[in-house]
């Protein structure tokens, strides 16, 4: 009898960030495929790519027309069904205004989110502890990766 050899499914890593950031998550993803997994980023991260419009503004009409903020809930319902899908969480967190390492609001629900769905979670780097987040970051156990893209196993 011939046993047919099982082929591994490349692990889906699902990138959340501030929208801010995602001119580098989608530099991050050519380093991710490289080492081997498929990636799964926002929609508003593939819009900017292929408009090479990296204006954050241009990205939330909900400031401006608060009948937008139904676009909001889309966007975060699109990314959370994309992290219940995904193997791995990866939150890039940079500096932003003057905060070290940032994570926002709704990063910290995408990450709860996947913490919730015992996704394992890799942030970028170290959250500071002046964040706002700290203790509920620390809380869901995160491995620190240090900018370092090949420790994510």
């Amino acid at each position: 009898m011939i046993r047919k050899k099982k082929s591994t499914k490349p692990k889906t890593i699902v990138v959340c960030s501030s929208v801010s950031f995602y001119k580098q998550a989608l530099e991050s993803e050519k380093s991710l495929k490289r080492l081997g997994f498929k990636v799964s980023l926002p929609i508003s991260a593939r819009k900017m790519e292929k408009t090479n419009n990296y204006d954050t503004s241009f990205y939330k009409p909900w400031f401006k027309n608060p009948a937008d903020f139904k676009r909001k809930a889309f966007l975060m319902r699109d990314h959370f069904n994309k992290i219940l899908k995904g193997d791995i969480v990866l939150v890039i967190n940079l500096d932003k205004d003057g905060k070290k390492n940032y994570i926002g609001g709704n990063v910290l629900a995408e990450m709860a989110f996947g913490f919730y769905f015992k996704k394992p979670i890799f942030v970028l780097n170290v959250v500071q502890k002046d964040s706002p987040f700290y203790e509920e970051v620390f809380g869901m156990s995160p491995t620190f990766i240090q900018g370092d893209l090949s420790k994510i196993k």
